[in-house]
């Protein structure tokens, strides 16, 4: 039989794993100094190393860094093997691998700077933004070229979670992304409000989804079975658990935004696909856990089986945690705390943490042609490691279910029995203390394997990898009519039509479609989980993995049926009539007070969303609703309180007030942990772009007159100068400075209007100039 010679690409998977891991050390780094800072304010030494602006660093290094290089490391060397083919082109390999790290080095200047959206999991700015699709682009191309290149026509599960991962992530990072720059660092998407607020969970919720969840499910799919050394427990399960798992998970990113000013459908919505996610969520867990099967003895001794074993156990409890929280009770309770910081952390370390940790113990001998250099250094990794996050989650989750219950508690009199918001924050700093002790102690098992990796690399050499692939001629493809026709999919249309049905009919006719769409879907699919193909015969899915091209399709349909009937709704019909308002918008000083608020990141302290529950409006105010955000772009409600909700925040102090805080929290607020923001008083505003931003948002629909915009700057500098004025009696402040801006934004909170109005007003014909109410509060 005639073979031909296939030599795999595994120089740019060990470029990838170091990558890994020298951001995995920064990124973890700097996650301990931002635990410091919450435990010791005095650790915020400088504006660009303060909480505000490397919180968002830790996230993105973490995420996008650390776990993003592992992935890749993993779909590379795995893609290659599975589909007998080495990469399509080796310079859109190295194109993805050096513009990858630019991207990763540009957000670690970028975001200490102050230069940010402001949205979680999506701060960097747009031109990074750009860079970061031309990338991905360039990795999918690569892919997909490789996939229809490939020499093993049958695609295995790995292969089918990387497709997922590639077409959703696209989808989610170009639609939550949709941007009007006012400048090459600054931009305001096109969203506000309720409806950005949609728009980004459902990004947010799914880039965890699609990019720490399914990729990392590929990757466990082919390296759990090889260290193990046995096939996967069930490939029925695993196709189960995939198209599941796509199809349900885009659906649940509402579950963010419960109690919120969100529509109750839509609430309700992400709340039940997000309980539905436990069955693929824990089917996925046992298919792996279960490939052990025969081979539990050897986790005694293998550090890689160690870490993979923990790593799927880890993966099981957050995704049984994550669908409890979306329950609206729980969630009254846990939203804003810290458990879900302990949640998450249970997630990235516990599950990409140990996973990346298990495959580079594997992989890295086999790249580097020896064993690894010190299984017992390996060993005591696992148990550092494994110490250092209960401890750390632990922490977290006793400090989450403290500032909930606390947050609620009410006196023998009536009233709240800590009014003081600060009693809540110091009340759990101790478990503050504990959680950096244990993320350092993750840190340091981290530091022992990124030098057991580099001296098993040190004392071996680079394996050059090639195999013999035999050239047989292609098998005639099943049609593509007898997949698309096929049963599966009959039966997913079925059960789609009954449910689109129940938004036509009463009540009660409601009621009997869900039941009858329910039964159909469970014996639908026990029928064809159970049904046998002949002798000789393909299943329908085993004629659908011979066919790559369809089988992408089929998941993009499956992806964007939930990304299109939760987003379209809200964007297309609005949630708000803008016509009815009396919101107005905001000054040209509020505006840009409100962009040093996002650019300091005060956003990852406070929430701008007072829930509706007796214990939210007798410390904070009103409740809030889908008119009090309007015009914000982007949304600030916010998802953890360090710090009070600023929603009514707006005259609640007076502007000298907001000034001390600001230079001396502590000077207002005894036992605040909140850093002190003296730079502010200094900075000062550019407000030549004033014009520019308020043209950008008159163009995303704000009402500013044509007159607001072209005197834009004239207008900010005199609110300005009427608010440092009033302050003069009391402290000297420069005029153009954020700090000025920054009160101007604060005190604007809550309101719907502001108490600024210019001095100049024009009678519509020749521009005569009226006076009018002068700027001082």
């Amino acid at each position: 039989m005639e073979t031909k010679r296939i030599v795999y690409d595994d120089k740019v998977v060990r470029a990838f794993i170091l990558a890994s891991v020298v951001w995995g050390v920064v990124g973890m780094l700097v996650g301990v100094i931002v635990a410091l800072q919450l435990a010791w304010w005095p650790a915020n030494v400088h504006e660009m190393l303060s909480f505000g602006r490397l919180r968002p660093l830790h996230t993105n290094a973490v995420i996008f860094a650390f776990v993003g290089n592992m992935i890749f490391a993993g779909v590379y060397h795995s893609t290659q093997r599975l589909l007998k083919a080495r990469t399509w082109s080796d310079k859109l390999t190295w194109a993805h691998f050096w513009g990858w790290q630019a991207i990763i080095v540009a957000a670690a200047i970028t975001l200490p700077l102050g230069l940010t959206q402001g949205k979680e999991y999506a701060e960097l700015i747009w031109p990074i933004d750009v860079a970061v699709a031309v990338v991905w682009l360039v990795f999918a191309t690569n892919f997909f070229m490789t996939l229809k290149e490939r020499n093993e026509k049958h695609l295995y599960v790995a292969i089918w979670f990387y497709i997922a991962t590639i077409v959703t992530i696209t989808v989610l990072y170009v639609v939550n992304n949709l941007q009007l720059p006012t400048s090459l660092g600054h931009s305001y998407g096109v969203f506000a409000g309720v409806q950005d607020a949609l728009v980004q969970w459902w990004y947010g919720h799914n880039a965890v989804a699609f990019f720490l969840t399914t990729p990392i499910l590929g990757i466990m799919y082919y390296y759990l079975p090889k260290a193990a050394e046995r096939p996967v427990y069930s490939y029925r399960l695993s196709i189960i658990h995939f198209w599941s798992l796509v199809f349900i998970y885009i659906w649940a990113g509402p579950h963010h935004l419960l109690n919120t000013a969100l529509p109750d459908w839509a609430q309700t919505l992400g709340m039940i696909f997000s309980v539905m996610l436990w069955a693929p969520s824990w089917g996925g867990m046992l298919n792996g856990l279960l490939t052990l099967r025969g081979a539990w003895d050897k986790l005694r001794d293998d550090p890689v089986l160690k870490f993979f074993a923990a790593a799927v156990t880890f993966y099981g409890m957050a995704t049984f945690e994550g669908p409890m929280l979306s329950i609206r009770s729980v969630s009254s309770l846990a939203h804003y705390t810290d458990w879900i910081i302990g949640h998450v952390h249970a997630g990235a370390l516990g599950w990409n943490g140990f996973m990346a940790a298990g495959m580079f113990y594997w992989l890295v001998p086999r790249l580097y042609g020896r064993e690894l250099y010190s299984k017992t250094a390996a060993n005591w990794h696992f148990w550092i490691g494994t110490f250092g996050i209960l401890l750390y989650i632990v922490a977290m989750y006793i400090s989450g279910v403290t500032q909930g219950l606390m947050w609620r508690a009410e006196a023998d009199g009536g009233g709240l029995l800590y009014p003081n918001f600060v009693e809540t924050v110091t009340a759990i700093v101790p478990m503050y203390w504990m959680r950096l002790i244990g993320g350092s102690v993750y840190l340091l098992g981290f530091v022992v394997l990124g030098w057991n990796l580099l001296m098993t690399a040190r004392h071996g050499k680079p394996v050059e990898t090639a195999v013999e692939v035999p050239v047989e001629p292609a098998e005639p493809k099943a049609p593509w009519q007898e997949i698309v026709f096929g049963k599966p999919v009959m039966l997913t249309f079925v059960v789609g039509v009954l449910v689109a049905a129940m938004a036509v009919v009463n009540e009660l006719a409601s009621t009997v479609i869900a039941v009858v769409a329910l039964a159909v879907a469970l014996l639908g699919t026990i029928a064809l989980g159970f049904g046998q193909a002949k002798h000789g015969e393909k299943t329908w899915h085993g004629m659908l993995e011979g066919r790559g091209l369809l089988f992408t399709v089929l998941t993009v349909v499956a992806v964007l049926i939930g990304g299109v009937a939760e987003i379209l709704p809200s964007v297309a019909i609005g949630v708000h009539d803008r016509s009815t308002t009396q919101q107005q918008p905001y000054t040209a000083l509020e505006l840009e007070g409100r962009d040093v608020y996002v650019s300091e990141g005060c956003y990852t302290c406070h929430s701008q969303m007072i829930r509706p529950f007796t214990w939210e409006s007798a410390r904070f105010g009103a409740i809030s609703d889908d008119d009090d955000s309007l015009w914000d772009y982007p949304f600030q409600w916010g998802s953890k309180r360090t710090g009070p909700d600023l929603a009514r925040e707006g005259g609640r102090y007076p502007d000298l007030w907001h000034v001390n805080h600001m230079l001396d929290p502590r000077s207002t607020s005894p036992g605040s942990i909140m850093p002190a923001y003296a730079h502010l008083a200094t900075n000062r505003v550019a407000f030549d772009r004033s014009r520019g931003k308020l043209l950008a948002l008159q163009n995303l629909g704000v009402p500013y007159s044509h007159d607001q915009v072209a005197h834009a700057a004239d207008d900010a500098r005199e609110q300005a100068r009427g608010i440092a004025e009033s302050l003069s009696r009391d402290v000297e402040v420069d005029s153009e400075s954020e700090l000025i801006a920054l009160v101007a934004y604060l005190q604007r909170l809550g309101r719907v209007r502001s108490e600024f109005e210019p001095s100049r007003a024009s009678d519509g014909e020749g521009g005569v100039e009226v006076s009018r109410a002068g700027g001082a509060r």
